[in-house]
């Protein structure tokens, strides 16, 4: 398995901004927005691998990835 997909991927539809918007909490703040769904997460995923790139080239220590309950809490 890919590094990447122990990672949660969030795209959700914002209100607010009109757009989705998509989200790595455990690995960046930020992330990425647009009006379609699935090249938000596209590049939601290319965003995620570029960061897991970044973390190995300056030999840190990746975050722990988060379960979807930890995100949202235990009501999730």
């Amino acid at each position: 398995m890919k590094t990447t997909n122990h990672y949660s991927k969030i795209v959700e539809w914002s209100e607010e901004d009109q757009c989705y918007i998509g989200t790595c909490p455990s690995l960046m703040l930020g992330g990425c927005h647009g009006p379609d769904e699935l090249e938000v997460f596209k590049q939601l995923c290319e965003i995620v691998d570029e960061w897991i790139e970044i973390y190995k080239k300056d030999n840190l220590e990746l975050p722990k990835p988060l379960s979807i309950n930890e995100i949202y809490g235990e009501a999730a």
